[in-house]
């Protein structure tokens, strides 16, 4: 893979394998080698141009998994809310955006959701962890914290095993979040702990694969190379993987289309196919046509006599009857259809 992003970047370089074996599952070739005949065969190649073809083959190969960064980025803070929206759907269903996963995230959170309970009753809360960046792992573990009621092991980020603490007033609402393939570092530990410790359902698409205790290693450049250099542990001590946290339920939606339905959840129209595999497919998640006018028998009486204006008083009918905004988003409608489905089942026990 790493040689494979590397030929791409070299324009006009091709890499054949033997007709018996296909390129795909060839070996790869020693890679100091590679660059020498690369060096002193490929037209107008430069040193400097094959060195940083190399590094951004590696790069791109290990996205972060291994990052340069410079000095400025390395002590610049991040400004960025923790959370930037929060929404109530369904009057029940209670909806933070985390956009950053730093110091400060869970008295955000707990913010967010005493705000929603004010005026709501809140049955439900999802938390929606996609696009988050952020690489706090105590952060992550103090946001999952808020839902526990007893201590228990949460993760290990390389500065030792994190507990939860033992509470009464912890945030007692079935969770759901939210992820998919730009969900990477602390993001994902909050949807793997939330998941591990029983206090959430992850729904969405697999994460990136890109937590991970990093070391930073000072280059004769005057840049900082960051690598991962060991997994986070759950609590119960397996490792996040670096393939990624698979959602309980999956919710496959095209990239495009994600961050069009991340950015305006209840725009547009839904277009044919787009729901993807695991989509909700009820009216929650699918627009509707168009609204219908409800014409009564009484009004048709009227209509014939000639009295009053049938016109208007089927137009201030239609403004009397506002319809609910539909839910575009395919992985947040599956998330508020679950919880209302768990807050029915939850009331019919009682």
């Amino acid at each position: 893979m790493i040689l494979r992003c590397f030929a791409l970047a070299l324009a006009g370089v091709v890499l054949s394998a033997p007709n018996t074996r296909a390129a795909g599952t060839a070996a790869a070739p020693d890679f100091k080698e590679f660059q020498q005949v690369v060096r002193e065969h490929l037209a107008g190649a430069t040193d400097e141009s094959v060195n940083k073809a190399a590094v951004d083959g590696l790069l791109v190969a290990l996205k972060g998994r291994v990052m340069v960064i410079t000095n400025t980025e390395v002590k610049s803070t991040n400004t960025a809310p923790l959370v930037s929206r929060q929404s109530v759907f369904d009057s029940t269903i209670g909806y933070v955006r985390i956009s950053q996963v730093e110091e400060g995230l869970a008295g955000a959170i707990e913010r967010q959701v005493n705000e929603m309970g004010v005026s709501n009753k809140l049955s439900g809360l999802i938390l929606d962890l996609r696009y988050a960046a952020g690489d706090d792992y105590t952060a992550s573990a103090k946001a999952v914290d808020l839902f526990l009621k007893t201590e228990m092991p949460l993760l290990n980020a390389g500065k030792g095993l994190v507990n939860s603490q033992e509470k009464t007033n912890a945030i007692r609402l079935p969770v759901v979040a939210l992820v998919n393939g730009e969900t990477g570092a602390a993001a994902e530990a909050v949807a793997a702990v939330l998941r591990q410790t029983g206090a959430g359902l992850v729904i969405g698409g697999r994460t990136a694969g890109r937590a991970g205790v990093t070391t930073d290693f000072k280059l004769s450049s005057g840049q900082t190379l960051r690598i991962v250099t060991a997994p986070v542990q759950l609590g119960d001590a397996k490792p996040i993987p670096s393939t990624g946290v698979v959602p309980d339920i999956e919710v496959a939606v095209k990239a495009d289309d994600e961050k069009d339905f991340y950015a305006d959840s209840f725009g547009g129209t839904v277009k044919q196919g787009i729901l993807g595999k695991g989509a909700s497919t009820n009216t929650t998640a699918v627009a509707r046509s168009g609204k219908r006018v409800r014409v009564t028998e009484a009004d048709l009486v009227k209509e014939k006599r000639g009295d009053g204006d049938f016109e208007a008083i089927t137009n201030a009918r239609v403004k009397s009857e506002v319809e609910v905004p539909v839910i575009q988003d395919p992985a947040l409608a599956r998330a508020v259809d679950l919880l209302k489905g768990l807050a029915v089942v939850r009331q019919g026990k009682l």
